[in-house]
């Protein structure tokens, strides 16, 4: 009977540990795989991606960074890829309606996981919800993608530039452009030479030290001329610096605003001239009886036109004149001939 009972409790102690260590198995297997202990509770969420990305059943899910939960599953609904993400309830308060869920990655070898922006705004989402996703900045496929369109780009630029497009084009199949090109290029180079040199006026102010100093005095002059305008000297000064003087022109030109304001509202003969349509009607018809006058006279009429048109009327007054002159001549000479006067008396 002894005998007995110590194999039974060695073997009780083998069961036991057995089951212990099967246990702590299963808890470590849950722990490690998705990242919520056994016994605590579930929180849900949903999000869609037009591509899944390398995500799988047990990726990772991450709130900020940190270890949060895992991946449920993965399924297509429609064209589009669906995720369950099974999420710690205890860091549920920080998802809310302005969260938005990526798909990033755990290592360079492309293995997924699903990244969710924490927000202290918003409300929090409920158990099952769908948070909001968008497409992960900066993926290796966008970055292929990119660097395919550039090198497209740029296989399409060197062919026209082989093709003598454009003015790089040009250059590079065209002797013409090219001579023409290696033409300024010698131009310029003559040029510095002959500044060098001392040619031409800025070769001068480079090489000649008298022309140097001349400018210099010039600018120097200058710099005393715009410094005694600064002080007030002069006539541009006293214009700048004198009170009096802008008070005057100050005065001037409130005169000039107050006789500019008289001829608009009609005031004296010129602000009649320029508002009275009665006194304006008047000149304009005497202007135009003026106009007929010197019409007519052109035209001969009347006695003064035919003085002004009808020669022969002009001869005979002007011969009219010298007779009467010569007249007035001979009675100077001999009045006896001319004034003979008796008297008589009765």
């Amino acid at each position: 009977m002894p005998r007995t009972r110590t194999l039974a409790w060695s073997q009780l102690k083998i069961g036991i540990l057995a089951v212990a260590a099967f246990v702590l198995a299963t808890m470590l297997i849950f722990a490690v795989g998705g990242d919520a202990g056994i016994f605590s509770g579930k929180f849900h969420l949903k999000t869609r991606f037009p591509n899944a990305g390398g995500l799988a059943s047990g990726s990772v899910v991450r709130l900020a960074g940190v270890n949060v939960g895992a991946v449920d599953d993965v399924y297509f609904d429609g064209a589009v890829v669906e995720v369950v993400l099974r999420i710690r309830p205890e860091v549920a308060n920080k998802i809310t309606d302005r969260s938005v869920a990526q798909i990033g990655s755990v290592s360079l070898l492309g293995e997924g996981a699903v990244d969710i922006s924490a927000s202290s705004e918003g409300v929090p989402l409920k158990d099952w919800a769908y948070i909001r996703s968008s497409k992960t900045p900066g993926q290796i496929a966008d970055v292929a993608e990119n660097a395919t369109q550039t090198l497209a780009q740029a296989t399409a630029l060197i062919e026209d530039i082989r093709a003598g497009k454009g003015t790089v084009g040009k250059l590079f199949t065209q002797d013409e452009l090219y001579l023409q090109l290696n033409a300024v290029v010698k131009a310029t180079d003559d040029v510095v030479s002959a500044i060098k040199n001392g040619k031409g006026p800025a070769g001068t102010l480079i090489s000649n030290q008298a022309a140097a100093k001349n400018l210099e005095r010039a600018l120097a002059n200058l710099d005393q001329v715009t410094t005694g305008i600064a002080e007030g000297r002069g006539t541009l000064g006293t214009l700048l610096k004198d009170d009096a003087l802008a008070r005057s022109l100050t005065s001037t030109t409130e005169n000039l605003r107050a006789v500019t304001a008289g001829l608009k509202n009609g005031e004296g003969t010129a602000g009649k001239l320029l508002t009275d349509n009665a006194l304006y009607n008047r000149l304009d018809s005497v202007v135009n009886r003026l106009d007929a006058l010197v019409t007519s006279l052109n035209k001969g009429e009347g006695t003064a036109g035919k003085l002004l048109q009808d020669k022969q009327l002009y001869d005979n007054m002007n011969g009219a004149v010298s007779e009467l002159r010569g007249l007035l001549a001979e009675i100077k000479k001999d009045p006896k001939k001319y004034l003979n006067v008796k008297v008589s008396i009765f």
